[in-house]
């Protein structure tokens, strides 16, 4: 199991405690220090049958500076969070060939 986690981030530290409690030691990618690949959003990306879109924070600061009103294609889309990683939603867990967001904390029970 992975989790892409931001540890400042409240739904982020319950989920992977969430996962921890149920005695599983996932993998935690920090992914604002190591920001996934295109490679790496593509494969979440089907694995949570996702779009980028679906998967923006659109709260952000950089959504309104960068995205609101505009029109963006899939693949510009990915490049920008790739750019710009604060905006890709969090947490996302991965077992296998399936993902959740961990929105509400809960999701990731879907996994166990």
């Amino acid at each position: 199991m992975k989790i892409y986690h931001n540890p400042r981030c409240m739904k982020s530290r319950q989920t992977l405690a969430l996962i921890e409690e149920a005695g599983i030691q996932p993998e935690i990618i920090k992914y604002l220090e190591n920001v996934p690949s295109r490679e790496d959003l593509l494969d979440i990306l089907m694995k949570l049958n996702l779009k980028p879109a679906d998967i923006l924070r659109k709260g952000e600061p950089a959504y309104k500076e960068i995205i609101k009103g505009k029109s963006f294609g899939e693949e510009e889309l990915i490049q920008i969070m790739i750019e710009n990683p604060k905006l890709i939603e969090r947490p996302i867990v991965i077992r296998g060939n399936k993902a959740v967001l961990g929105r509400p904390p809960e999701n990731v029970k879907d996994l166990f």
